[in-house]
């Protein structure tokens, strides 16, 4: 059973906002949460980003639960698009939220123990917030292809993503079979190699096609 995948504040959580799971969503989660790459191929609106959200935030409530969470940046977000407002607020902030707000009513699991942090890494971040970044990682990092190269560039970006184990790149039609896309994987490539984890990175992509 899917249920059986998550912990139990969490399919709670989803339940309760959207009753049940996509067929994409079905069989996704068990790939994803075995730790296996994999591609998600599906028409827009059918639940395929927050499919891969839902995944990686289960995971780290589980680790808050159980050993703790420590302040260093696990999953990273790849979007070849700017406007990631309206998409990341429905699928990530939300979700975080609700949770969030679930962990904080029921003491038994651990909810004071810890908040899972995600945030915003484009060309349009201020100073204050990455130097706010540096200090302070979030779990779960978003960014442009061209400001994930830039990080993998710098010192504090690459003490920051050595830590992440799972990449979600979305609109991967988009970015195949042109020159943005090769260089996106060419960072990908650093990024595994800079990896301190001693598993290959899960890589998650989302297609509309």
């Amino acid at each position: 059973m899917l249920s059986d995948l998550f912990t139990p504040i969490v399919w709670q959580w989803f339940g309760q906002r959207y009753g049940s799971a996509s067929q994409v969503q079905q069989q996704a989660w068990p790939v994803i949460h075995a730790d296996q790459s994999a591609l998600i191929a599906a028409p827009t609106g059918s639940g395929k980003t927050l499919a891969a959200f839902l995944a990686v935030i289960d995971k780290l409530v589980k680790q808050g639960m159980t050993t703790g969470l420590p302040d260093a940046t696990q999953v990273v977000y790849v979007s070849p698009l700017k406007a990631l407002s309206n998409d990341i607020h429905k699928n990530l902030q939300e979700p975080l939220e609700g949770i969030s707000r679930a962990l904080l009513e029921q003491v038994e699991y651990g909810a004071q123990d810890f908040t899972i942090r995600a945030q915003t890494r484009t060309g349009d971040t201020s100073q204050a917030e990455r130097a706010a970044m540096k200090r302070n990682p979030p779990h779960i990092l978003v960014t442009t292809p061209e400001s994930l190269y830039l990080l993998l560039t710098s010192v504090s970006g690459r003490e920051m993503l050595q830590t992440a184990h799972t990449v979600i790149i979305d609109e991967i039609h988009a970015l195949a079979g042109n020159k943005r896309g090769a260089h996106l994987m060419l960072s990908l490539a650093r990024l595994e190699q800079l990896s301190s984890k001693s598993e290959p990175l899960t890589r998650i992509g989302l297609s509309a096609t």
